[in-house]
């Protein structure tokens, strides 16, 4: 018989430790984490800003996150289903969505901090090149620096998604850097990079930012299979929008969100006065309420055995 280690017994289990929560349910990655807050002990009480990415199967999520010890602080947020107020009705979680949330974003924190006018972004043309200024040995992602006032430094956080060339989540990124805000990044994760090649054409991202690539699928589909087209693209077209429209809706909603960046005004709550809750019973409503039942059921298996 061969000699086989027994590993798991007491001792093991009796110094067996469980992960946190949110390690087991695959939710945080907290290696990351640690190098995304910890910040320099030679700066005391200044935190490392965050842009916080989630894409659900709906929508498009970004905050600004501060990190305190008791928690994260959550100062600023944008969802693309805010895109509606700016004309945007369709695709709230495709590529070019993304690219406008993260400019919403930009925009919002910017005007909360004072910012606004001081860094503007890319306000003019959107190129899709990588926009960097050197000033005293240090890299900053805006377009000019003031002499007064340094950039809002923030670094990308997202989360447990895979970080492959073309994810949507640096197309957030792209937004917020357009907007005002200075993200540190380089182009190999934007659309438009050859690693074998390493070149990078920045005319691929600025097709994918106002929605060529979903102009040229729906051009493809309508020549190929009409009724598919009008099914798969139902709501493009209730919204009156087809495959030549989408670059000048994209650039409308960039122009919209930087006019007012502000989150809409929230609805005074009002309960709704028309609903009762129903009285609670008595023993006796309730003993009369069984008994009626019982002989509802009785009455049921008698008519069944007269049948048979």
């Amino acid at each position: 018989m061969p000699f086989v280690k027994e590993i798991k017994n007491k001792a093991y289990f009796k110094r067996y430790q469980v992960k946190f929560r949110r390690r087991r349910e695959g939710k945080t990655d907290y290696r990351a984490r640690k190098r995304l807050c910890a910040q320099a002990k030679d700066k005391y009480n200044q935190p490392k800003w965050r842009l916080v990415v989630r894409i659900t199967n709906k929508f498009v999520i970004t905050q600004i996150v501060k990190p305190l010890i008791d928690g994260d602080d959550v100062v600023c947020s944008a969802y693309s289903s805010e895109l509606r107020r700016y004309g945007l009705n369709v695709g709230l979680k495709n590529y070019s969505a993304c690219y406008a949330t993260g400019l919403l974003i930009a925009r919002r924190m910017l005007t909360k901090i004072g910012l606004a006018e001081t860094y503007k972004g890319q306000d003019e043309e959107v190129t899709g090149e990588v926009i960097k200024t050197e000033m005293g040995g240090r890299s900053y992602f805006v377009d000019e620096l003031d002499e007064n006032k340094k950039p809002f430094r923030c670094n990308l956080d997202v989360g447990i998604r895979s970080t492959t060339t073309g994810h949507r989540v640096f197309g957030v990124m792209k937004g917020a850097t357009d907007g005002g805000l200075d993200i540190p990044h380089n182009e190999k994760r934007f659309p438009g990079y050859d690693g074998d090649t390493k070149k990078f054409e920045a005319e691929v991202l600025h097709d994918r930012i106002f929605g060529q690539h979903v102009g040229e699928y729906m051009a493809e589909m309508q020549e190929e299979d009409p009724e598919l087209y009008k099914v798969f693209f139902s709501k493009y077209l209730e919204d009156g929008q087809d495959s030549e429209s989408l670059e000048d809706l994209y650039a409308g909603v960039h122009e919209a969100i930087r006019e007012d960046p502000s989150p809409a005004a929230k609805k005074a709550f009002s309960p709704d006065k028309k609903f009762k809750r129903a009285a609670k019973k008595t023993r006796e409503e309730r003993r009369e309420a069984s008994d009626a039942k019982k002989a509802a059921l009785n009455g049921e298996d008698e008519d069944e055995e007269e049948d048979e």
